[in-house]
């Protein structure tokens, strides 16, 4: 099966003669390091097993956050050290997504609305865990951006794992009063459109908005989620993952891609097949602005918040537990299965392109 990279390398030219007058420097960017990915351009290391003789030569990934072949390594990295750090206890995954009216404003201006996304919906739930008919206390919020649909589709929405619970103003926590329930997200939902709303109208983009969009509904979903290490390591994957995985690209025939995806609310495959390079603007479309952070810490789990989150712990009756470390592992002969012996590094053979 064909490779995301095989699909940029086949096509890159043609899609840069197409576009390139409109093309961000951030899709450039990532169709770069996808393709040189792994490849002798980044250079590596050559190695050779000591049992059969055989040489294997292992290149250096480009680290691009946007790249199928190296999203796995950070995922784990980052599940390990926020396992250690969130609170065992109660979570709740809620879900923000805006009317799909505003997708287009958003995808013109990255920076601004996904920032927005954040705050305007962070703000919401903090205003309402704050009102003493549902918690009284200041929640404490993990939010990953996501942009894609399952079919790839631009879909821009955040996630937050919220700990049943928050800290009140005499520092005391407070767990939530229903198991199920964190707050009414009929009125957060309210609340969050009133806000993005009123940014809009600062940053000059209000007018730019269809008048429909402001008479739907805005849906925010909340539910029990497990557990806070537990669905911490079970969303590692997901908010590690870029648009679509090389596992799910079928093939490469008569210059159109065909790849496979699940349905919301199935486990059924379907197949989609695009013109190649409908189906690169389809993944490039999902390619954060350099810099941005797409996971962002809110109340007792902000990384400022040392002190309440160890207060967290201490009255909940947890201690902090120390972040394994990455331990050294050696490199095993595909073929034998015999540690493999360093012969040389390998230098780069060119810059990226």
């Amino acid at each position: 099966m064909p490779a995301l990279a095989d699909i940029f390398l086949r096509y890159r030219c043609q899609y840069v003669a197409q576009f390139g007058a409109g093309m961000l420097p951030s899709h450039r960017r990532a169709m770069n390091a996808i393709i040189v990915c792994r490849t002798p351009s980044l250079g590596g290391s050559l190695y050779r097993c000591p049992s059969c003789e055989r040489k294997h030569y292992s290149y250096h990934s480009c680290g691009h956050r946007h790249c199928p072949r190296c999203g796995f390594d950070s995922a784990e990295k980052w599940a390990r050290s926020q396992s250690a750090r969130i609170p065992r206890g109660p979570c709740f995954l809620m879900t923000v997504t805006v009317p799909h009216e505003l997708n287009s404003l958003i995808r013109s201006h990255q920076n601004d609305l996904y920032a927005l996304m954040f705050s305007a919906s962070a703000e919401a739930i903090k205003k309402l865990c704050a009102d003493q008919r549902h918690l009284g206390a200041q929640p404490g919020m993990l939010g990953v951006l996501h942009t894609w649909g399952r079919d790839i589709g631009y879909h821009p929405h955040v996630h937050f794992i919220v700990p049943a619970g928050g800290i009140n103003p005499m520092g005391k926590w407070m767990p939530t009063r229903h198991p199920d329930f964190l707050v009414p997200v009929k009125a957060l939902s309210v609340i969050f459109r009133a806000k993005f709303r009123d940014a809009l109208k600062r940053l000059g983009l209000f007018d730019a908005v269809p008048a429909i969009a402001w008479e739907k509904s805005w849906v925010i979903h909340c539910e029990p989620a497990g557990q806070g290490p537990e669905i911490i390591r079970y969303l590692a994957r997901y908010i590690h993952r870029v648009a679509i995985t090389n596992s799910n690209i079928i093939s490469l025939k008569n210059n159109h891609v065909t790849f496979r995806y699940q349905p919301v609310g199935t486990k059924i495959w379907k197949t989609m097949t695009l013109p190649a390079l409908a189906f690169m603007a389809r993944f490039l479309q999902h390619v954060l602005p350099k810099g941005f952070t797409k996971v962002r810490y809110y109340g007792f789990l902000h990384p400022r918040c040392a002190a309440k989150l160890e207060s967290v712990r201490e009255q909940l009756g947890a201690s902090p537990q120390p972040v394994p470390e990455d331990a050294p592992q050696s490199m095993l002969c595909p073929v034998c299965q015999t540690p493999l012996q360093l012969v040389t590094e390998l230098p780069r053979t060119r810059g990226p392109p």
